[in-house]
């Protein structure tokens, strides 16, 4: 989906792996950019200091932080539409600082949704996580499928869509919550499975050390999920408001045999082995996961157009570059 020219799109979380990716997106739709980095007294701006020079000359970049409710409203000013994917999302990080989970992921959307209704912007498109849904109680996975909060990072995250359909709700905020299914690709955290895997390999690792790995994931390209974002941005007012949408593949995988795809993709031996560090608590783990996107393919003709296989490539190429693998510390487990 093209946005119109001169639409200036804010994107909070635009340092973070798909923010960082969305940013490049609306950039080649020529939409003009406001982007919040988490203010740090370094001047570093996340993986937007990685994007092409061209593409941050339409990327105005502003250092803050969700948590502080004047700022967000300074930051919010005349979009004509509010991406907001500003979150703290690493599960076992949860475990250790909840509190901090609550401040930024519930209270940080309610400073955004808060500008938002003050400001009277058009559009404001919140990014949710597939990890509301807990374990499966039915597969495919749709919208109406109970929320269970099996981790701080997840309670969080609903109390954030919550809060979102709330403001729908009471005050008619003009907003939309796309739930991802777990997205990969290019510059995501170790924390996350596929680059602990490739990153381990790349590194000359033939022991691999995981979690569990009979646990399944519905997963999307990076590229893809951006797409998926912007779709609901430009997708009819009156058709998406007040709605949730999942954007998932529809397929499931799982961390054992994604392991031997990979290995298997980059020619390396795979031994795993299972570290108890990386375990979630026994019910906190999400066993299963299978997105139902019925309702977004629907409403706005997206699709995902990378396949796994396509997807994992790109991937791979990535982070076997020196130059990226040199930024992640493959001997140690990132919360």
């Amino acid at each position: 989906m093209v946005h119109e020219d001169g639409v200036l799109a804010a994107v909070t979380g635009a340092e973070g792996f798909i923010g960082s990716h969305l940013v490049e997106a609306l950039v080649a739709s020529g939409t003009r950019v406001r982007a919040m980095a988490l203010y740090n007294s370094f001047g570093t701006w996340g993986w937007l200091d990685s994007l092409d020079p061209e593409v941050m000359e339409s990327v105005e970049v502003v250092m803050g932080d969700v948590r502080d409710p004047r700022l967000v409203r300074d930051f919010v000013g005349d979009a004509d539409v509010v991406y907001h994917l500003a979150a703290l999302i690493a599960i076992p990080y949860s475990y250790h600082a909840p509190h901090s989970y609550l401040e930024t992921n519930a209270g940080g959307t309610l400073n955004v949704l808060e500008a938002v209704r003050s400001l009277e912007t058009p559009r404001m498109v919140h990014t949710s996580t597939s990890e509301v849904y807990g374990t499966a109680l039915r597969v495919p996975i749709d919208e109406g499928h109970p929320l269970q909060a099996q981790s701080p990072y997840s309670a969080t995250k609903v109390a954030a869509d919550k809060l979102a359909e709330s403001y729908h709700a009471a005050f008619g905020v003009p907003v939309v919550t796309v739930r991802p299914f777990n997205t990969y690709g290019p510059r995501q955290s170790a924390r996350a499975v596929i680059p602990t895997i490739i990153t381990q390999l790349a590194a000359g690792r033939t022991q691999v050390a995981l979690g569990a790995l009979t646990p399944t994931r519905d997963l999307t390209f990076a590229a893809d999920t951006a797409r998926a974002l912007m779709a609901v941005a430009a997708a009819p007012l009156d058709a998406v408001a007040g709605q949730v949408l999942n954007a998932g593949s529809g397929n499931e995988i799982s961390i054992g045999d994604l392991a031997e795809l990979i290995a298997s993709k980059m020619d390396r031996p795979l031994t795993l082995a299972r570290e108890e560090e990386r375990m979630r608590p026994e019910k906190s783990e999400v066993m299963r996961l299978v997105s139902d996107s019925t309702r977004l393919r629907g409403l706005t003709g997206w699709e995902p157009i990378h396949s796994l296989e396509i997807g994992l490539d790109a991937t791979i190429d990535w982070f076997s570059k020196p130059s990226n693998l040199a930024r992640y510390r493959t001997e140690m487990f990132n919360l």
